[in-house]
């Protein structure tokens, strides 16, 4: 190549420690201005809200209000807490939630599952906290302000990532488990035997389920309440799917009848309820939700001590992992069904906080709540304001109302409950789904679900992550890289008689076709010792071992020693090295090539660590004994500067004995030039060309980083091409194609030689 077409050298300046810490842990005064901006999500939107957007949050506010409230009462029960409480956590999560919500849709407040592990602790710690058996609310309200702090420290550190690593089946097993829980541990309720002595409904499901047939003649007038109820939230329910499928115009109006349905069913039996017991209030003819205090009697600083604490601490775990996953699985879906993002970190605050101040009002710990949430957003919710249009309607519900709430049926609450945790459990298609991607994770879903029934709530979590979290790290420490062939392709439309053969280019394919390529096409082998090798995973130190040594096997089987015997006597010799007792070149395929170069395809790597570069360093020692010469390594599409440095201080990306290399470069531009233009002027005015394209550059002599190219004594029209990686590094490669051909340019010197 002429001197006026020779590039402009680039070297890439290596990051520093220094500069990682100013970009990552030293804000700037921007970030820390972005950083407190983004703690009250408020401010991004309250100034332009408007009258449209009210009329959503209404109708959505007070849709959700008359769910709520009996949702929130049945809840409380399974929190072994009086109803009222309930109806405090429903105020304060709905109150407060929507200052630093993401999320439009998220209704915060008591849920079934965070309920039932709410009335499981209290279960469990109350024996050994006498003196709080008469008022277990002081526990629960220890416990949501511990919880908030956590979960509030995790979301301003910005730790919400930790979320990902629990996967939709795990999810998918905790949610399924928790409701065949939940609604077996009602079932008792429903039909009136649960008051039976010995009867304990927190007894594993599979124990309940067999005791309520062991106690069956005990059921009572409580059962035809309670199925009755049942029966006919799912009658309605499926009577408003059919007539939004036949009258599809009027699809909005059955939703809101359909959503309005346990309102109705409850006014409905408490009208009963009252005409019933209304003379038989002090021995009632079925089991009824008797006095709910009017108004906040609980208002209290709630009461942190060491005693809670020591009591709690064992089951702290398990109590996060609920209240962090169901409310950002949930406030996530949502977020891609209607169309926007959530922040995952922000949304840890907003519950954080909601479960830090609720127990000043009485709440309980409280998070998102997926049947509340499908109904707002099917409401037509505008802005998270929308929530505190709830709230207002639960403060009504709390000074108005608990004289109605004398008449509701226990049996009702019940169906209430069972009806609400149905759509929790993971349908046919689902798990189906789940075999069909992933049959371990089928595995795992199961195990979740079976240890759920068997045993309780906190073991099916700790089954289910504990196992993913196994299934994730056997997957990393078990990848495997693939070694890789060319095929030459070109470029064939469905509409063209033949090929365009003109435009063609060489792919990369495992050569033992695992990435499910034509059997039929047989990919080239690099020839002349040339390997080309391709880690599918990042490279560190659970799968380091183990990625190389497929490699050496692999290698060695294809090649030749580079000497027949190089320890001389038989003294000398391994152990453990096989082979005949005196090796000659009859004991070797002498036809079979010399190893020369490995090329490592790094496109999917994205990290390495110090264990994993030491080893590679080590295999680079292994193989230059074995091939009685230094061993040429490159790597191809190293996406890190943070890599390259570490494959630099490794030793590697450079030798002193590289004599030919290949660049690829962009030609920007058309630049005028002249000779005696300073080579740096012609570099910055090649950032305002016009237009780049790559090609490569074969370099007849490469020697250092300090010769410089020249430019012609001339004025001409030319383009000037510029290398895209670093030119002190020759052995980084920009794709698999541009090391292949410095691999088989520098074999080609080394044969000369």
């Amino acid at each position: 190549m002429s001197p006026e077409h020779e590039p402009i050298l680039y070297v890439e300046p290596l990051p520093s420690s220094k500069q990682w810490v100013m970009q990552n842990l030293v804000p700037s005064r921007a970030k820390a201005v972005t950083y407190a901006q983004s703690l009250f999500p408020i401010l991004t939107w309250i100034y332009r809200y408007n009258w449209t957007w009210f009329l959503g949050d209404a109708v959505a506010g007070v849709t959700v209000g008359v769910v709520v409230i009996p949702q929130g009462m049945a809840y409380a029960k399974l929190a072994q807490l009086p109803p009222e409480f309930g109806l405090y956590s429903s105020f304060v999560g709905c109150a407060l939630y929507f200052m630093f919500a993401t999320s439009k849709d998220i209704t915060i407040g008591p849920v079934a599952v965070m309920s039932t592990l709410m009335g499981n602790i209290l279960h469990d710690v109350l024996p050994h906290l006498p003196q709080y058996q008469a008022t277990p609310w002081v526990v629960a309200g220890c416990l949501s302000v511990v919880l908030g702090c956590i979960v509030t420290a995790l979301g301003l550190l910005r730790l919400g990532f930790i979320v990902d690593f629990i996967p939709l089946p795990a999810i998918a097993a905790f949610m399924t488990g928790s409701a065949l829980n939940i609604a077996m541990g009602q079932i008792p309720t429903l039909m009136g035997n649960n008051s039976v002595k010995g009867y304990n409904t927190r007894d594993p499901t599979y124990l309940v389920f067999g005791n309520f047939f062991k106690y069956i003649k005990h059921c009572n007038l409580n059962a035809a309440v309670g199925l009755t109820s049942l029966f006919l939230l799912y009658a309605i329910r499926a009577g408003c799917k059919y007539a939004a499928r036949r009258w599809p115009k009027r699809e909005k109006l059955f939703f809101f009848i359909s959503t309005l349905r346990t309102a109705f069913v409850i006014l409905l039996y408490t009208l009963i309820s009252f005409l019933v017991n209304r003379n038989h209030r002090s021995n009632p003819k079925f089991s009824i939700l008797g006095v709910v205090p009017r108004g906040f009697k609980h208002m209290q600083i709630p009461t942190v001590n060491s005693d809670i604490l020591s009591a709690v601490a064992g089951k702290l775990p398990s109590a996060i992992i609920v209240l962090i996953i169901e409310h950002i699985s949930i406030s996530k879906s949502f977020g891609r069904i209607n169309n926007y993002t959530i922040n995952p970190n922000q949304e840890l605050i907003a519950i954080g906080i909601t479960n830090i101040f609720g127990p000043f009002f009485g709440a309980y710990p409280a998070t998102g709540s997926f049947s509340r949430t499908a109904i707002k957003s099917k409401a037509g919710v505008r802005t998270p304001l929308a929530g505190v249009i709830t709230a207002c309607i639960v403060v009504i519900a709390i000074y108005a109302l608990p004289p109605v709430f004398f008449y509701i049926s226990n049996a009702l609450l019940a169906a209430v409950i069972i009806h609400a945790v149905g759509d929790l459990v993971s349908t046919p298609t689902a798990i189906k789904m789940f075999w069909r991607i992933s049959p371990f994770e089928f595995v795992i879903f199961w195990a979740g679900v079976l240890v759920s029934v068997f045993s309780s709530i906190d073991n099916g979590i700790y089954t289910t992550v504990a196992a993913s979290a196994a299934l994730l790290l056997f997957r990393i420490a078990k990848a495997q890289g693939k070694f890789v062939g060319t095929i030459r392709v070109v470029y064939d439309q469905p509409s063209s008689v033949t090929p365009n053969t003109s435009d063609c280019r060489d792919i990369f394919v495992p050569l033992d076709h695992s990435d499910g390529s034509n059997p039929s096409v047989t990919p080239q082998h690099p020839q002349g010792g040339i390997f080309i090798y391709r880690l599918n995973e990042g490279y560190l130190y659970p799968n380091a071992v183990h990625f190389t040594d497929h490699m050496i096997a692999e290698v060695t089987t294809r090649t030749r020693p580079g000497v027949v015997n190089p320890y001389g006597s038989l003294g000398n010799r391994p152990w453990n090295d096989p082979g005949p007792r005196h090796k000659d070149e009859t004991d070797i395929d002498m036809t079979l090539p010399v190893l020369r170069a490995v090329i490592l395809d790094f496109n999917g790597v994205s990290n390495v660590d110090i264990t994993s570069i030491q080893n590679l360093v080590d295999v680079r020692k292994q193989l230059d004994r074995y091939a009685d010469r230094a061993v040429a390594w490159h790597f191809a599409g190293v996406k890190s500067p943070w890599i390259r440095r570490a494959l630099v201080a490794g030793g590697f990306g450079s030798s002193n004995t590289a004599t030919r290399t290949v660049f690829s470069v962009a030609t920007v531009g058309a630049l005028e030039h002249k000779g005696d233009q300073p080579l740096s002027d012609i570099q910055n005015a090649s950032n305002r060309g016009q237009h780049a394209q790559d090609e490569e550059f074969v370099s007849d002599s490469f020697t250092s980083t300090q010769d410089k190219p020249h430019v012609a004594n001339s004025t001409s029209f030319d383009t000037l091409p510029l290398p895209i990686l670093s030119v002190d590094h020759p052995f980084f490669h920009i794709d698999l194609d541009e090391a292949l051909k410095a691999a088989k340019l520098e074999s080609d010197s080394v044969s000369k030689e």
